[in-house]
């Protein structure tokens, strides 16, 4: 027997029992079962040796993800530099950059006015054509393993297109592909579930059903009508949505980030989010990836409170999803830049720090989509805080109209009857580079910029993967442009989904540039960030009290490195009473020893406190 055949048998013995046991659970198909693993083998075999060559390599160092080397960066191919091909050009300015983790948003094939950002896939193994190829796509893929460079793509799989083939045949009347979707005959079920599945997008797309008067049925469509929910209740599309996700391992994706994986399985009488069979699909997912590709990790987006976004990783004996994203306090981190207030996101950083090592979470501070406003209000509710006046004080904020505010951007979805809405903006604009460039005040701009580093700083210095928007490395701000297009107009999402401006690129080149400061003060930080064991996955993590609610204060330990992070969330100079009677610590940023007692903090300001033991 070939040496990469022992490879596949001894993965799939390792596994076989368990997820014939949760498939046979589930579907109680012994054929379809047999016809998985037969093309289980058939996708390993396909696999290029040198992704083989990866796989067995990751395997030798399963935690090779968790380390301190790794920094993300999300962007829109056609936005960055046009097509697959011009993004490969750029890798020398990603590298340059520290970058060595590049997802690359939505990129499959689907049709302009029914995009929603591209996540409305007409076919899941063809490039937009206007992006490029998936010989494009292997080409990249290589070129950036020979790097060193991971690659991330969305694996939408909740639902398609109406312009998938599946739907067109569902709509040619073919009962096969009906039954890949949910259709009904009236409105008695679809009525039934609506009454305790909530909508994704009341404002801009009400309800989870759309009728098709080409058939006379409902189809269920929790995103938007041109997006039908797969039913994975049907053996087929789970199998047939298997190797589609196996189809873009072999093309060289070392991350496969499950899109809205919590909606996948649809149960009548409930919320129809997080049923425990999404956790036995994405089990089975996580096992069948540890089978044919294991150099590949699965991403989980799980848009919730921590409650339900850990049970997404799985057990240690069981695990699921390898990385998740840190949500609550990507959005708890802007509530603190409106409110000057650390408690909350304080105590979300010690939940947080709490969860076992192994669990890893990319943090950020800016994604594509919207900020939603997910916080912890029955901590807030003890502070005085309500939820409804608190939401809109935050929105009036990030709209530049309360609280001393700097910040511009716009609301997203905005829901009169529960007067909920979303928020929009690029990390620059929030933070007051927009604002402070049109006023041409330098005072302004400086301190904007100081803000901007301290969260980068602070993002940096958290347990797991930091993960950087394309254009924030050079304080990119919002981009009004898209409501010209009148595709776009109506979704204030693409304000901070401008394109890559590249002759601003060439602005970090002057010291005295808004551009060049921000780059340049990232650099040093990312390269900190990869130079010291402390900030390794495996490191003791904490929170210090200061004594100020502007103050926040964090701590690294990691065999006898021991580093003190300081960020000061308010535009005034505070002191953060910390007491870290251990003698003098290094200040890694702006060189010299000091010790780690009542450390005078500019406003915006940061420090990272150095001892070695």
């Amino acid at each position: 027997m070939k040496k990469e055949d022992t490879h596949f048998t001894e993965r799939l013995s390792r596994h076989r029992d368990e997820l014939k046991w949760l498939y046979m659970e589930r579907y109680h198909s012994e054929e379809k079962y047999n016809e998985l693993e037969a093309q289980l083998k058939l996708w390993y075999d396909k696999r290029e040796p040198d992704l083989k060559e990866m796989d067995e390599a990751r395997e030798m160092l399963p935690d090779w993800y968790m380390q301190n080397d790794l920094l993300g960066m999300m962007l829109y191919i056609d936005n960055f530099a046009d097509t697959i091909s011009g993004v490969e050009e750029k890798l020398s300015y990603l590298e340059e950059s520290n970058i060595n983790y590049i997802h690359l948003m939505p990129f499959l094939d689907t049709v302009p006015e029914r995009s929603d950002g591209g996540y409305a896939v007409a076919d899941f193994r063809t490039v937009q054509k206007k992006l490029g190829t998936m010989e494009d796509l292997a080409h990249f893929t290589s070129e950036c393993r020979k790097r060193g460079i991971s690659v991330c793509c969305d694996f939408v799989m909740n639902h398609t297109s109406i312009d998938h083939e599946w739907a067109q045949r569902a709509l040619n009347g073919e009962k096969e592909y009906q039954d890949r979707y949910f259709f009904y005959d009236n409105y008695d079920i679809p009525s039934q579930f609506e009454q305790t599945v909530p909508q994704v997008f009341p404002a801009t797309a009400p309800g989870n059903f759309t009728y098709l008067d080409s058939l006379g049925k409902f189809v269920m469509t929790s995103f938007y009508p041109y997006q039908w929910d797969l039913n994975y209740n049907n053996p087929v599309v789970f199998n047939e949505m298997i190797y589609n996700f196996l189809f873009l391992a072999n093309m060289g994706i070392d991350i496969i980030r499950l899109d809205a994986v919590p909606y996948i399985w649809k149960e009548l009488g409930t919320t129809c989010r997080n049923l425990p069979q999404v956790h036995s699909l994405v089990r089975m997912m996580r096992m069948i990836s540890e089978i044919v590709c294991p150099g590949t990790l699965l991403l989980g987006e799980v848009v919730m409170e921590p409650a339900k976004v850990v049970p997404y990783f799985g057990t240690v004996d069981k695990p699921e999803c390898h990385m998740l994203y840190n949500v609550t306090t990507m959005a708890t981190t802007w509530h603190t830049v409106a409110t000057r207030d650390v408690r909350l996101l304080k105590r979300q950083l010690d939940i947080v720090n709490s969860l076992p090592k192994q669990y890893t979470f990319l943090n950020y501070l800016r994604c594509h989509d919207d900020i939603g406003w997910g916080l912890d209000y029955d901590t807030l509710a003890q502070m005085g805080i309500l939820e409804i006046p608190h939401k809109n004080y935050l929105n009036a904020y990030f709209l530049g109209q309360q609280g001393n505010s700097n910040s511009r951007g716009e609301l997203y979805n905005y829901d009169p009857i529960t007067q909920d809405a979303r928020f929009c903006g690029t990390t620059a604009s929030l933070c007051g580079i927009e604002k402070a460039g049109f006023e041409f005040r330098k005072d302004a701009m400086d301190k904007a910029i100081d803000l901007v580093i301290m969260l980068h700083a602070y993002m940096f210095f958290q347990t797991g993967i930091p993960i950087l928007y394309s254009g924030d490395e050079i304080g990119q701000v919002n981009d009004y442009s898209y409501k010209k297009d009148p595709e776009k107009a109506a979704d204030s999402r693409y304000l901070h989904r401008g394109k890559m401006k590249w002759e601003n690129v060439e602005k970090i080149k002057d010291p005295n540039s808004v551009e060049s400061k921000i780059y340049h003060r990232l650099q040093q930080l990312e390269k900190l960030r990869k130079e010291h064991p402390a900030f390794v996955q495996e490191a003791d993590a904490w929170t210090l009290e200061t004594y100020d609610v502007s103050v926040l204060s964090m701590g690294r330990y990691f065999k006898g490195e021991k580093i003190i992070g300081i960020f000061n969330f308010s535009e005034h100079d505070k002191t953060a009473w910390i007491n870290e009677d251990d003698g003098d610590y290094e200040d890694m940023i702006h060189g010299g020893m000091r010790p780690a007692r009542g450390v005078d903090v500019p406003g915006y300001g940061f420090y990272w406190l150095r001892k070695q033991f």
